[in-house]
């Protein structure tokens, strides 16, 4: 009979356990909107709904300051293989215009010549001319774009329904092992409380 007993509080405390930290997490996005309780004048609202706007904010400084910049942007886009690939295309661009474009009467030699001219300073000047106009870049995106707040809107565009989903699916082994956890702490729980009853 004490036994019976034990193992009947042992999975109250489970399934209390279970439920507790099942309620946890879906109060974590849930209710979306405020909820008032009536008589007491308190409202309920899921944290990350409540606080979005925090959320996004930080997420956008943490990016910025702490992943990944304007800068880093950038220069990862125009890496040194990248500008040999520039000063190729700028070469072939210019030995067709000068083909092309310059009046019929200057005598193809002359194309030539001006094209090689042309070809021998961008090899000379190409590379420090693009890494200026890299850092020119640089200098105006800094002042212009702010990251941190581009990816704070973007937070603060996702719909709660969204972005439960999106969590939910990338953390749900976790959340069960949260929930199951309780569960088990819960029947842990209980077995003490019911050895404790017992014995008084």
């Amino acid at each position: 009979m004490m036994v019976v007993q034990l193992l009947i509080l042992a999975i109250v405390g489970g399934v209390i356990g279970w439920i507790t930290n099942l309620l946890a997490i879906k109060m974590l996005f849930r209710p979306f909107q405020p909820v008032s309780i009536p008589l007491i004048n308190f409202k309920i609202q899921g944290l990350i709904p409540k606080r979005k706007a925090e959320i996004a904010r930080s997420i956008g400084q943490t990016v910025e300051t702490e992943l990944l910049s304007i800068e880093e942007i950038i220069d990862k886009l125009v890496k040194s293989n990248n500008k040999d690939e520039i000063l190729i295309l700028l070469k072939n661009k210019i030995t067709v215009i000068v083909a092309n474009h310059l009046p019929s009467i200057i005598p193809s030699t002359f194309k030539g010549m001006i094209s090689k001219y042309i070809n021998d300073v961008i090899d000379e000047e190409g590379d420090k001319i693009i890494t200026e106009a890299i850092e020119k870049m640089i200098e105006k995106a800094t002042t212009s774009i702010e990251l941190s707040k581009m990816i704070e809107d973007k937070v603060n565009e996702f719909e709660m329904e969204e972005l439960e989903r999106i969590v939910v699916n990338i953390a749900k082994t976790e959340l069960k092992h949260i929930e199951v956890l309780g569960g088990i702490l819960g029947f842990i729980i209980g077995i003490f409380q019911g050895i404790i009853i017992l014995l008084l």
